[in-house]
């Protein structure tokens, strides 16, 4: 059986991909082998070492205030970022060139920037040009940065998202009267929606990591950065790093998660019931039908 993408493996290629499979995953478990003993040798696997996450001390001092700030971050970015990329977005795609440009503009120029470079000017801004006290300066900026980067982002996924739908959608909008606002607002967007949520996801992720990077450059206590002071406490450095990427895989997970669930509950509350209506259930209108405006019958 093929498909549009590629053609089904016959025989040959089943047996090969077998084999492949079966030599990565014994290069893999040898690997992990050698991980396992290296720190072993090395006294890394010494329950001493991991036994600070067990302890409240670590978590309510260190590691729980670190991604409560990570959270805070990324939650404000999220809820700034999402509409300001939708306008974006829609701007993009207006008829008018005065509108258009200047947008366009905007989410080039941001979505070329680095985001942690973003940060540190806004953080060179705050700290020059503004009255933000230095405790909350590194927030600002780290918001800052995530919001001009991320919605430059989602601008364009919206945009796209808005593209990729049939052009007879538009098309039929204003074949019954609707202007492009109305166009755009109660049959594009909606379904555009449900097609740009794994996009919109995969880049809230990336606001959730790229948190990380305000701790690196302008000493934002977020989790990476907690976790700084928690190994210097414990001497546990190798551990502090696995503690951490754990934490961020587990609430990842759980925000992908809820969008897959997010996304088939939208599909199945936008699918058909399938009814057929019988002769009984459909009333014909006879100004209708003299008309010309199609069959005439309303149900």
């Amino acid at each position: 059986m093929s498909s549009v993408l590629y053609d089904a493996p016959g025989p040959r290629a089943k047996r090969r991909n077998v084999v492949l499979s079966v030599v990565f995953l014994v290069l893999l478990g040898l690997m992990l082998w050698w991980i396992w003993r290296k720190m072993d040798d090395k006294g890394q696997l010494e329950w001493s070492l991991w036994q600070p996450f067990t302890t409240s001390e670590a978590w309510t001092t260190y590691l729980l205030p670190g991604l409560g700030n990570t959270l805070k971050a990324a939650a404000l970015s999220m809820v700034i970022a999402l509409p300001l990329g939708a306008f974006f977005g829609i701007a993009r795609l207006s008829d008018h060139r005065w509108v258009r440009v200047p947008a366009g503009v905007v989410v080039e120029f941001f979505r070329s920037i680095p985001v942690l470079l973003l940060m540190l000017f806004a953080n060179e801004f705050f700290a020059r040009s503004t009255n933000v006290t230095t405790e909350d300066r590194p927030l600002y900026a780290v918001v800052t940065g995530l919001v001009l980067y991320n919605a430059s982002v989602l601008a364009e996924v919206v945009r796209a998202g808005i593209l990729a739908l049939p052009r007879g959608q538009t098309e039929a909008a204003y074949a019954i009267g609707l202007r492009k606002g109305q166009t755009m607002t109660s049959i594009l967007l909606p379904q555009a929606v449900t097609a740009m949520l794994p996009a919109i996801v995969s880049q809230l992720v990336v606001i959730v990591k790229d948190t990380a990077l305000g701790g690196v450059m302008i000493g934002y206590t977020e989790l990476l950065n907690a976790r700084s002071t928690f190994a210097a406490n414990y001497a546990n450095v190798i551990q502090s790093f696995v503690g951490v990427a754990i934490i961020f895989i587990v609430v990842n997970f759980i925000l992908t998660s809820f969008a897959s669930w997010l996304e088939g509950r939208l599909r199945r509350s936008k699918r058909s019931t399938g009814a057929v209506l019988s002769e009984d259930q459909v009333e014909v209108n006879p100004a209708a039908v003299g008309g010309g405006f199609g069959t005439g019958a309303s149900v």
